[in-house]
C-alpha cells in the first residue's frame, strides 16, 4: 500500500479510536488492533503529529502513580473523520472503476 496513504489511513484510525472518550497509547493501540496493525513506535509519532494539526489534544494525569498522557479530540478532529467519509466515497469508486468487468471473468 502506498504509505502516504496508509499514513492519512492510520490518522483517521487513530482519530477514530479517540471520538468518544478520552485515551491513552496503550489504549489506542488495543482499540486499532483488531482492525489494523500498529506499534507504538508507530502511534507516537501520529500522536504528535495529530497535536501538532490541532486535531487533537493532550493532557497529563496521574494513574496508579504515574504520569499518563490522555489524548482528547477537536472539532477540527472530528471535521477530518467526516472528510475522510466523504473522501472514502471517492474512492470505492475509483475501486468499483478499476475492477469494473473482473466479476465476470
Amino acid at each position: 500500500m502506498d504509505i502516504q496513504l496508509k499514513r492519512g489511513l492510520l490518522d483517521v484510525c487513530v482519530l477514530s479510536a479517540i471520538k468518544s472518550e478520552d485515551s491513552y497509547g496503550y489504549k489506542i493501540i488495543k482499540d486499532i488492533k483488531p482492525h489494523v496493525e500498529i506499534s507504538e513506535s508507530t502511534l507516537y509519532p501520529i500522536l504528535r503529529r495529530l497535536e501538532v494539526a490541532n486535531l487533537l489534544t493532550v493532557r497529563t494525569a496521574e494513574h496508579n502513580g504515574r504520569l499518563r498522557k490522555y489524548y482528547r479530540i477537536t472539532k477540527l478532529g472530528l471535521k477530518r473523520i467526516e472528510d475522510f467519509k466523504l473522501e472514502w466515497q471517492e474512492i470505492v469508486s475509483i475501486y468499483n472503476f478499476v475492477n469494473r468487468g473482473e466479476e465476470s471473468e
